[in-house]
Formats: C-alpha cells, sequence, structure tokens
C-alpha cells in the first residue's frame, strides 16, 4: 500500500492572508487515480484558506484518503484514526479545533460504519462527492457530522475549481490526468463497480483544458487515469464519441507535452485506435500495463474476466507488430477460489511466452460483497503462498533480464528531480524504469539522451551522450 502526503504549493496565501489560514493534512492510500482525486481535494479546500501541511500534529483538518483493494484496508484506517484521534484530543486542550475526515473507496464501502465505529471522525465523503468537500467541511465546522456517500448526478469535475499553477509546478514535471472512473465489468474478485460505480468518461474539451493548463505549468509528462482506462468513450466535438486513441492523438498535438501513457487497462477494450496510437505516436510511451490476472481459462472464467489466454496472447501479438519495442507489465492473482496445481502452471507458462518488464502479483483474498467471497474451494493459504513466492521469482527474473538488456544501449531520460546523493539527478526511461544520473546533464524537465551503464536494485545507472 503506497502513502504519499501531498502539498498545495500556497505559500503566497499563506503570506496574503495569514489570519485566514488553515491547515490540511492529507494522507493517500493505494493507486494514482487516489493520489489524483487528493491532489484536487486539496486544490478544492485551497479557496477557503487550506494550506498542505506535511504532518497531522498541526492540521485543522486531516483527511485518509482510503483504498479498498488491499486484503483488511478497513482495519489499517481504522488503526490510523486511532492515532489521529489522539491527536484530535491533545489539539483539544489546547483550544484547537481538529476535524477528520475518511475519503475515498472505504468511505464509499463502508461510510455508516465509519461513522458507528469512529465518533471522532467528522466527515465522511466518497470517491464520487469529493467536489463537495467544502460545504461539507463548512456544516462539519458548524457541528455536524457529514455522510456524503450517494453517487452525484452533477459532474464533479465541472465543480472543481481550475487548477492553480503554482500547485502544479510545486508537484513536479509529470503528472497524473483522471479520463475515465468506474467499471461495468464486474470481475468476481473486485470491488472497484461498487465502490467506484459505473464507467464514465469525461468529456474531450474537459481533458484537453485540464492538460493544457498542466502544460503550461511546466509538465511534460501525463499519464491518464482510469479504473478501466481504455473503455473510455468521451463526447468529443459535434457530439461524436471517441476512442482512448483519438484522445491520445489528440493529447500529443499540445505544446509542452513530450510524453504521454496510461493506466489502467482491460485487454477486451484494448482497440485498433489504440493500437494505432502505439504505432503512430512517437510521444506514447512504449510501457503497457495490461492485467490478465490468470494463465488458466478455467479461472478466467471463474473470475469473469471475458477473455481467454489465447485472446491474450494474440492481442499481445497484435501490439507487438505495431510496437514491437513495447515493455509489458500485468497484474496477477494466484490461489482464486478453486485453481490448481495445473490451473497455476497455465498462468506461469503465460507469464514465460509473454515476458514482463514489471508486474504485481498478490494472493487471492476475499472482498465482502464480491461473488468471490462466496465462492467455494478456496486455496489454502500455504499453497497461495508458495504458488506466489514461485510466480515472483519468474517475474523477477525477468524483470532482471529486461533490465541486463539495456546496459550499453542509447536512450532518453525525462529529468524529474533531484536523486538522494549530493550530485545525482533521477529521471524516467520510456519503459518507466528509474534512471540516476551522476551528473547534471540539463534542467529538470529536459529530456536527455543517454546511455545505460549498469542496473541497480529497481532502477538504471547512465551517463548523458
Amino acid at each position: 500500500m503506497n502513502e504519499t502526503n501531498l502539498s498545495g504549493g500556497l505559500e503566497a496565501l499563506v503570506q496574503q492572508r495569514p489570519d485566514a489560514v488553515k491547515r490540511v493534512f492529507v494522507k493517500t492510500y493505494g493507486c494514482q487515480m487516489n493520489v489524483y482525486d487528493s491532489q484536487r481535494m486539496t486544490d478544492a479546500l485551497a479557496a477557503d484558506g487550506y494550506v498542505a501541511t506535511d504532518t497531522p500534529d498541526d492540521a485543522d483538518l486531516v483527511l485518509l484518503n482510503t483504498c479498498h483493494i488491499r486484503e483488511k484496508a478497513a482495519e489499517k484506517v481504522y488503526s490510523e484514526l486511532g492515532r489521529i484521534r489522539r491527536i484530535k484530543a491533545e489539539r483539544a486542550k489546547a483550544g484547537r479545533e481538529t476535524l477528520i475526515g475518511v475519503a475515498g473507496c472505504v468511505a464509499q464501502a463502508e461510510g455508516e460504519e465509519i461513522m458507528r465505529r469512529a465518533p471522532a471522525v467528522d466527515i465522511v465523503i466518497g470517491p464520487q462527492t469529493y467536489h463537495r468537500l467544502p460545504d461539507a467541511v463548512r456544516r462539519a465546522r458548524a457541528g455536524n457530522r457529514v455522510l456524503e456517500t450517494d453517487y452525484a448526478l452533477e459532474d464533479k469535475f465541472e465543480h472543481l475549481p481550475q487548477l492553480r499553477e503554482a500547485s502544479v509546478r510545486g508537484r513536479g514535471v509529470t503528472a497524473f490526468l483522471t479520463v475515465q472512473e468506474g467499471c461495468d465489468k464486474f470481475c468476481t474478485f473486485c470491488v472497484v463497480p461498487y465502490t467506484r460505480g459505473s464507467e464514465v468518461s469525461r468529456p474531450v474539451a474537459q481533458i484537453v483544458a485540464e492538460a493544457e493548463r498542466l502544460a503550461h505549468a511546466g509538465v511534460r509528462e501525463i499519464t491518464l487515469l482510469g479504473q478501466n482506462v481504455n473503455a473510455w468513450h468521451g463526447e468529443g466535438p459535434g457530439g461524436r464519441r471517441w476512442g482512448l486513441g483519438e484522445l491520445l492523438f489528440r493529447l500529443a498535438e499540445i505544446p509542452g507535452i513530450a510524453r504521454l501513457r496510461y493506466t489502467t487497462s482491460h485487454p477486451r477494450d484494448m482497440d485498433d485506435g489504440l493500437i494505432a496510437a502505439h504505432r503512430d505516436l512517437d510521444v506514447l510511451m512504449p510501457y503497457l500495463h495490461l492485467p490478465i490476472q490468470s494463465g488458466s481459462d478455467r479461472i478466467l472464467k471463474a473470475m469473469n474476466r471475458r477473455h481467454t489466454a489465447d485472446d491474450y496472447m494474440r492481442l499481445i501479438d497484435r501490439i507487438r507488430a505495431a510496437r514491437p519495442d513495447i515493455a509489458l507489465s500485468g497484474d496477477f492473482i494466484v490461489g482464486f477460489p478453486g485453481e490448481t496445481d495445473d490451473d497455476f502452471e497455465d498462468t506461469l507458462r503465460i507469464v514465460r511466452n509473454v515476458t514482463f518488464v514489471q508486474a504485481f502479483s498478490f494472493k487471492y483474498s476475499p472482498r465482502p460483497g464480491t461473488p468471490g467471497a462466496d465462492m467455494e474451494s478456496h486455496v489454502d493459504e500455504g499453497v497461495k503462498s508458495e504458488r506466489l513466492q514461485r510466480l515472483q521469482a519468474l517475474l523477477t527474473e525477468q524483470q532482471g533480464d529486461f533490465a541486463a538488456g539495456l546496459v550499453g544501449r542509447l536512450t532518453n531520460v525525462l529529468i524529474e528531480k533531484p536523486g538522494r546523493s549530493h550530485g545525482q539527478w533521477v529521471g524516467r526511461s520510456p519503459w518507466l524504469m528509474p534512471v540516476i544520473l551522476d551528473e547534471k546533464p540539463g534542467e529538470i524537465g529536459d529530456i536527455v539522451d543517454v546511455r545505460i551503464m549498469r542496473t541497480g536494485a529497481n532502477s538504471l545507472f547512465a551517463q548523458a551522450v
């Protein structure tokens, strides 16, 4: 579980209105979409005088933006709430008000339970209603406990404030941009349709306007986000529906945007237009996250994935024919109910046939309310652990082989930030791998040519050429 503390870049407001400034601490769990949502919630609160802080100890508002994908996610939230409750009590002794809010997917799934189990919580707000956060905070400051988990009828993106240039610059030269939310696939292991709702696509004009504001603020690389991002079909000029491939071609025209990526995809929504974008757009990076989850057709059917292992392999062949240098990433679940040794061997077989440069692999854990939780023939935890260990060993070997194959090659790197050691700089390769440079070949935001010299545990080391 990733956790990110976000800064809103609002110091100008501190200087202009020091008497009105309130501080907000945002802790983000989970996926990139939650990172994006946390940034937008911070932006929405800025108009009410809230400035981001890096610690909950001096925060007037503590906001947990939660994720429901990982095992025991809710219990981890309750544990964190216990710690924050103590901070709230200590601040109250000093006459300082502290509001506690829970946002995101755990809030959506367990809103009423959170209000019952955690009386110190003032606000519970779901991912579809966080544009209402400023109003919820005002109501909470007036003494009300606020529960906002109904699916909003209005478009939340239309009600969010425009991006603040200073905030964007403070977040760096790469940015996330949510274009699609929700999912209609109903995989039997997944809570997303229940916490994020059905698939919704933002319109082209709205996405392009946000991308242009990002570019104006110095962003060089944009990653388009969606629970099922390649299912995006947004309304374009004249009311015609566009596909993701067409959107990528449009975004590639924005001055200043040098790199585009997108995640997360479903194999059934990888259409000809998107494959053509990989073939024809140099700005679209040769890296694709395309989860398969299992290599067994029997398990894929039980998961309701709606594709077979052969469907996936034929799709990979089409993508590689269009973009031979593309690097593939995937998701894998081991030990799904009913998975046999033969089913697991099918997964190992497809991993060997595809080869992945990155992958996320997990033991199956039931999610309450999903069909998988009620299935019979759950796999023994010890068996799941042994299978996961074997799978991860194979994936690690493939990742190491890919990295080793890059040594001596020329490529380019987007410089993102200083490194941990003095004089070091960190960037990303086209294949999303961190690259360490021991000298400064340019400014942050520059794309420079390098030669890969050696590999590290999780990164590459390179020299400018």
